[in-house]
């Protein structure tokens, strides 16, 4: 997915979401199983203040980039901003 949608492999640090919860959604959208190779993708839906931690990877991109990964994500994700469990803020794909 990262190379084919950025040309590149990147490189990031893990971390951790607060408030959500992981479920799944069912992909039907051609290109999207065309790159991934998966019918279902993991999806983030709100959560509690005792959600459990949603471990993940925050990886830096450039504005091209993001828009690049706006394009890929299907109807059923919305891009929001949240802060990670270490403070920093980022861009996450979540339940419409």
């Amino acid at each position: 997915m990262q190379l084919a949608n950025f040309g590149r492999e990147l490189s990031g640090s893990a971390d951790a979401m607060l408030g959500y919860e992981q479920s799944w959604v069912e992909i039907t959208d051609p290109e999207v199983l065309a790159t991934s190779g998966k019918t279902h993708h993991p999806i983030l839906r709100p959560g509690s203040d005792s959600s459990v931690p949603i471990p993940g990877m925050v990886f830096q991109i450039t504005p091209e980039e993001l828009a690049a990964a706006d394009s890929y994500e299907v109807s059923d994700y919305k891009r929001v901003s949240v802060v990670l469990q270490s403070g920093i803020e980022a861009w996450v794909y979540v339940s419409v």
